[in-house]
């Protein structure tokens, strides 16, 4: 019996060590059964041997001491060696209780992240949001707190409840890395790949990132390649993030050939989303890696004639030609009638793009033909913008308004005088994403608007985060998250009156012979978008 309970004490200072709800129960137990069995019972046959080294060793250094009469020469073991059976026990209890106390401590400041771990086990059924941020708050505590065992033995209870989701996955190899356990880091990673989340892209295109650091050129190319075929092939990013590694490697060509290769795969499908976006991001890639402009220009103009019509390779081939140096040679009757084929789809050319992105890709134009076009151009682009999107513009416009009448209080109307709506406003009604400032013009006519920076040459809505083409940076900043096109929402409404009215003082509530119109609801600001939108 005695070898069954030395186990037993090893099984309790093992759970002292650890916090758990349970700990004053379980210390209690271990101080009863040290109570009630002699020491000797208790200890393991490690533990013996290591006691009865000690005291064989003080025993001997006594020994040598014995010429001191003053026993200056006594250590301090044989101190130690000279404790009876009961004070052994005390300290052989005090240890564990130390250990209990620290575990209390630890206990105290991640219970709030154990108690909001609903799932701890694995299930198919997604995770709320809230457990996803738990676990990376409760994560970025234990790496706070430096102990590598404790760290990794939360990242492996993580990985259970959070098998399917890669960024864990991911964070943890970032992790191992981080503290220097290289194999580690590659036993998961490992993992990931080759078990737990092999079917989704995002953890391959990290690999390879991660093998490429690491100076596994060949292991980084493989993984990109399993994308290619198998993960998701067409993928995008995955594509550009590949070649862009070639680049990096000295291996233009090689480079060339993969958008070549991807492009070549996606004309042999029926209206392929990606196809547009490839040509826009090859041609973007040669004139930035090579700087050769005519054959970046070519490749877009092949886009044009081979896909569908779509707003991000038009507005990638008028960025092109706006960031090209001087002297420029702009082909406006060339642009305009490819730009005139998407706003005015017609039976030989039927268009899929939806009234909102026309109407965006129509403001660009007119933006850029007010830089680089002519009169007559400029002329045509704004007859035509406003036949176009003018009718239906001020049809939404007023339905909007009498909803807004109609639903808000008859408490909160007060009569409001304004003036006559001047030529100039009624010519910006015409161009819904010109800038408003103008607005006030007749009736503040002493009071200049401020100009911000963003409102500094009067870009459209897609343009307020560049305050010019050279601004090449912001294209291609996030092509990562979709590949497909979506509309941006217009920043201001055609007509819109102007965002702010001086305060004016209550009057009763009257009744009039004549009905009054109300003032119309105060319109949102507007809310900047990126150059390219989410398409890159």
């Amino acid at each position: 019996m005695q070898q069954d309970w030395a186990r037993l004490a090893v099984i309790y200072t093992r759970i002292l060590e650890n916090p758990n709800q349970q700990l004053d129960r379980y210390f209690s137990s271990f101080k009863e059964l040290a109570g009630n069995r002699p020491l000797s019972e208790l200890r393991t046959a490690d533990e013996a041997a290591a006691v009865a080294g000690v005291a064989s060793e003080a025993t001997g250094q006594a020994t040598e001491g014995e010429v001191h009469p003053d026993g200056a020469e006594r250590s301090p073991k044989s101190v130690s060696a000279g404790l009876t059976e009961a004070e052994e026990l005390e300290k052989y209890i005090a240890i564990r209780e130390e250990m209990y106390k620290k575990a209390k401590e630890f206990d105290s400041k991640i219970i709030g992240f154990e108690t909001a771990i609903r799932r701890p086990y694995f299930h198919v059924r997604p995770l709320n949001v809230g457990e996803l941020e738990n676990w990376h708050n409760y994560l970025d505590f234990i790496e706070r707190e430096g102990d590598l065992s404790k760290i990794v033995k939360l990242y492996e209870r993580c990985v259970i409840a959070c098998a399917n989701y890669p960024e864990y996955w991911i964070r943890y190899v970032l992790c191992m890395e981080a503290s220097g356990s290289m194999d580690l880091a590659n036993n998961v990673l490992a993992r990931a790949t080759q078990v737990f989340v092999k079917r989704q892209p995002e953890i391959h295109i990290f690999c390879a990132r991660f093998k490429e650091q690491t100076g596994d050129i060949d292991g980084a190319r493989a993984a990109y390649q399993l994308v290619h075929t198998e993960t998701s092939p067409g993928l995008l990013e995955a594509i550009i993030k590949h070649a862009n590694m070639e680049y990096r490697l000295e291996k233009m060509e090689d480079a060339f050939s993969l958008y070549e290769q991807a492009i070549a795969i996606e004309k042999g499908k029926e209206h392929s989303q990606t196809l547009p976006m490839l040509f826009a991001q090859y041609s973007r890639f040669v004139y930035l890696a090579s700087g050769n402009a005519e054959k970046a220009r070519q490749i877009l103009v092949e886009g044009l004639e081979n896909v569908l019509l779509s707003k991000p390779l038009l507005e990638a081939i008028l960025h092109f030609e706006a960031i090209q140096p001087l002297p420029k040679r702009v082909d406006i009757d060339f642009l305009e009638s490819w730009v005139v084929k998407f706003i005015m789809p017609n039976s030989e050319s039927p268009g899929v793009a939806s009234a909102t992105e026309r109407e965006e890709l129509s403001s660009i134009f007119l933006e850029f033909l007010n830089l680089f076009g002519d009169v007559q151009s400029i002329k045509r682009a704004e007859d035509r913008h406003a036949k176009l999107f003018l009718p239906h513009r001020s049809m939404s416009e007023l339905k909007k308004r009498h909803a807004e009448d109609f639903l808000a209080s008859d408490k909160t109307k007060a009569p409001r005088s304004y003036s006559a709506q001047s030529p100039a406003q009624s010519g910006m009604g015409a161009y819904p994403n010109a800038q408003n400032q103008w607005s006030n013009y007749g009736v503040q006519p002493q009071t200049w608007p401020p100009v911000t920076q963003a409102q500094g040459q009067q870009w459209t809505a897609g343009y307020t985060q560049q305050a010019s083409y050279g601004a090449y940076a912001g294209y291609g900043g996030n092509y990562a998250n979709s590949q497909l096109p979506t509309s941006v929402p217009q920043s201001t409404a055609y007509g819109a009156y102007p965002p702010a009215y001086p305060a004016q003082p209550a009057v009763p509530q009257q009744n009039y012979a004549q009905p009054v119109a109300a003032a119309p609801a105060q319109q949102p600001a507007a809310v900047p978008q990126a150059y390219y939108g989410s398409y890159y």
